[in-house]
Order: structure tokens, then C-alpha cells, then sequence
């Protein structure tokens, strides 16, 4: 049958291959492009959650998520002399739902999600978005590899510090929201005898966290700490970002050191500022972001892949219910910015509230937890399940 149109993903981490599985499942021909080599592995834990796990269910990989559900059994906060704080249930930190919600490798779920959709769509890696001009009735794409295509719809998933958008949308600056803080994470041996447990040290305006999944050999360090909003340009420099973390962490004791020299000596250290993405709308003319790109809530939020997941599933499902692309934006984004922005919102009191900066505040958290017991309280509905996904229209065949 004649496809509904042509579609260009920019990205193929976790929005892009599932608005790709979605697209291609109503008709579209789906090309994906990718500046990594191939599908990125590795990466911290993430959690799926709430209106995600059902777009799981219905994309039929929810048992393989299941399957690679991390059994993490408790974390532990200590304070800075690395004296025991308390310890609280996984899903009090995650905000999730025991039973429901699931934790699992970042790289588990990127292949899980590929594996689903690569039989069906172009994937075209090792390669990016260099340019966009768009046309009345297409947009023409030149690639850094220096090939020219032309596509009905563009749709930038590539993640928070998104080309695709800069492209379409001007610097990223117009809209990064600065949450006050950076982050560093490595993994490193697991010579801490952790296993399915997480370990968080505080100070005020610092922390450091060991989290070892399952018996694994090995565990994922992460610091974040307080600090002004600083130049992007810095952070390019490997030996300035280095140089902030000891700085920041010099005097620190309990395992910091180690995780200090861990970090500042891995080449595959990541290291970010944290914030969010706030735009004014998600499209303009043929061009369209999803994620991140679109709506980046933070690490802090842990929401990040549960809403790339659930975006993803509701842009698909507007350009399905419209032949107007102008019409189909337009639907995807009423349907699903209040969704959004409720989970966005959630800085003020989800996981941001774990790192405060100063003493009053680590006090006050300290009792929050102490008052705790092991398994999480009882809530109203979270942010995370807040949206009720429209019914799955008649698949293309």
C-alpha cells in the first residue's frame, strides 16, 4: 500500500525507535538517523512509570521489561560524616509503584525498543542533521555525511541538547531552564560490597550516591552538587570539568574521594548541567520534537524515558487521526502538554528535594525519611499516571 507520508526521526535512543514503531504500525515510511555508530548500550538505570507502562503493554515489550526489571531492595542515606540518615524503600525515592512500575538498564530498554522496530524502518547511523529548508509540501535534509533527502515530516528525539531543534527552533539557551545544579556519572568496581541497593551521601549543596544493580561487578557513581549557572563553554573542556569536581568535592569524606578519582579519571564520564526544556510549542511548519528535545523534565524528575515513551505514542497517534500535519501537531500537543508540564512540575517535591543545599533543609529531609517506614506511603494519583491514553487506532497492514 502507498505510505501516508515520509517521516525523518533525528535520534535513536528511546523516543525516536518508539514514535518510529508507532509510525510505521499506521502507514508511514519511517527513516531514523543517528550520530552515534550504532544503538547506545550501557547508561544509568531508568524507570519506566505510570501511562508508560501501559505504552509498553501495547507496544508488546512489556513482558521483556519485566523480565529486566532491577530488583533494587533499599537505599540508605548517610550524612556527611557517613553515619546512617535512614533507610527507605526504592519506590519512596522513585515515586513510583510497587508492583507496577519498573526500573531497568538504560541499554536494555534502547535495544528492546531497536530490536522491536528495525526490521521495519531505515536506520541510518553514524550520521546527523546538519541543515533543514523547508518547502511548502516537504522539508529538504542535508546530512552531515554530506547526503541530501527529502521528507513529507521531520521530528527531532535527540535528547536534550537537541540539533534538531536549534535547526528549527534557535538556540538552545531560549529555552533551558537551569535547575542549579551539575552531575557527573561513572561506573566503577563494585569494591563496596553493595549489591541491589543504592547508597546516597549528603552534605549540604552535595551529594555522591553508589548504586549497584542486582551482584553486578561493577556500580554507577554519581556526584551532583550546587552551582551557579555556569558557561556552557566550560563544560567542554574535560580538565575544567575536572577540575570543578575536585574543587567541590575536595575536603568530602566517606567513599567520595574514590568516587572523585574515579570520575575525574574515566574517559567515559558523563558529566551535564541539569535542567529542563521549556518551549513555547513543540512544532513549527513541518518540523516537529518529541522527549527531551520537546520537554526534558530532568534527571532529577526520573520522568525523562516514561515521557519520551508516552509522547512519542500520542504524536503518532495525532498524525494517524489527521492528514493536516498543521492539525495533527496541534491535537499531539493539547493532548499532551498539560501531562507534561504536571510531571515537569514535580521538581519542587520529587527528587530535586533529595539534594538540598542547605542545612535546614538536609535536616528536614533527614526526618522525612527517618519518619518512613520500608515500604512507600500511601498517595493520590502520581503525575506519572495522570493521562489516559487514547484508544490504538486501526493499524496499517
Amino acid at each position: 500500500m502507498k505510505p501516508r507520508g515520509t517521516v525523518l526521526i533525528s535520534g535513536a535512543s528511546i523516543a525516536g525507535p518508539a514514535l518510529a514503531f508507532w509510525l510505521h504500525r499506521y502507514g508511514f515510511e519511517v527513516t531514523v538517523v543517528e550520530k552515534s555508530p550504532g544503538v547506545r548500550g550501557g547508561g544509568y538505570p531508568i524507570d519506566v512509570r505510570g501511562t508508560a507502562v501501559e505504552v509498553a503493554h501495547r507496544m508488546g515489550i512489556l513482558p521483556q521489561l519485566q523480565r529486566a526489571h532491577i530488583d533494587t531492595r533499599r537505599v540508605t542515606f548517610l550524612d556527611a560524616d557517613g553515619s546512617l540518615d535512614a533507610v527507605v524503600h526504592p519506590q519512596v525515592v522513585a515515586g513510583g509503584v510497587d508492583g507496577h512500575d519498573l526500573e531497568v538498564p538504560r541499554g536494555t530498554l534502547t535495544n528492546i525498543l531497536y530490536t522491536a522496530v528495525r526490521d521495519d524502518v531505515e536506520f541510518v547511523f553514524d550520521d546527523s542533521v546538519e541543515s533543514l529548508t523547508e518547502h511548502e509540501h516537504r522539508v529538504d535534509v542535508t546530512f552531515r555525511s554530506g547526503a541530501q533527502r527529502s521528507f513529507d515530516l521531520v521530528v527531532g528525539a535527540d535528547g536534550l541538547h537537541s540539533h534538531t531543534r536549534t535547526l528549527a527552533f534557535g538556540p538552545e539557551q531560549n529555552y533551558f531552564r537551569y535547575l542549579g545544579y551539575c552531575f557527573s556519572i561513572c561506573t566503577m568496581p563494585n569494591t563496596f560490597g553493595l549489591a541491589h541497593e543504592a547508597v546516597i551521601w549528603n552534605t549540604p549543596g552535595r551529594a555522591a550516591a553508589l548504586y549497584a544493580v542486582g551482584d553486578s561487578d561493577d556500580v554507577h557513581a554519581l556526584l551532583t552538587f550546587a552551582h551557579s549557572e555556569p558557561a556552557h563553554e566550560v563544560f567542554r573542556d574535560t580538565e575544567t570539568r575536572r577540575a570543578l569536581i575536585s574543587t567541590h568535592f575536595g575536603d568530602d569524606g566517606w567513599k567520595v574521594p574514590a568516587i572523585v578519582d574515579a570520575t575525574c579519571g574515566s574517559p567515559d564520564a558523563f558529566f551535564d548541567t541539569v535542567g529542563q526544556i521549556h518551549l513555547p510549542q513543540w512544532s513549527t511548519g513541518r518540523v516537529a520534537l518529541v522527549g527531551d528535545a520537546a520537554y526534558a523534565p530532568s534527571f532529577l524528575t526520573g520522568q525523562g524515558s516514561s515521557l519520551a515513551l508516552v509522547g512519542a505514542y500520542m504524536l503518532a497517534e495525532s498524525l494517524a487521526a489527521h492528514d493536516d500535519h498543521t492539525t495533527a501537531f496541534t491535537d499531539y500537543e493539547r493532548a499532551s502538554r498539560p501531562f507534561i508540564e504536571l510531571n515537569q512540575s514535580q521538581i519542587a517535591t520529587g527528587a530535586a528535594a533529595l539534594f538540598p543545599t542547605t542545612a535546614e533543609a538536609l535536616q528536614a529531609r533527614n526526618q522525612r525519611l527517618r519518619d518512613l517506614t520500608t515500604s512507600p506511603p500511601a498517595t493520590g494519583r502520581p503525575a506519572h499516571t495522570a493521562l489516559t491514553l487514547p484508544e490504538l487506532r486501526h493499524m496499517a497492514s
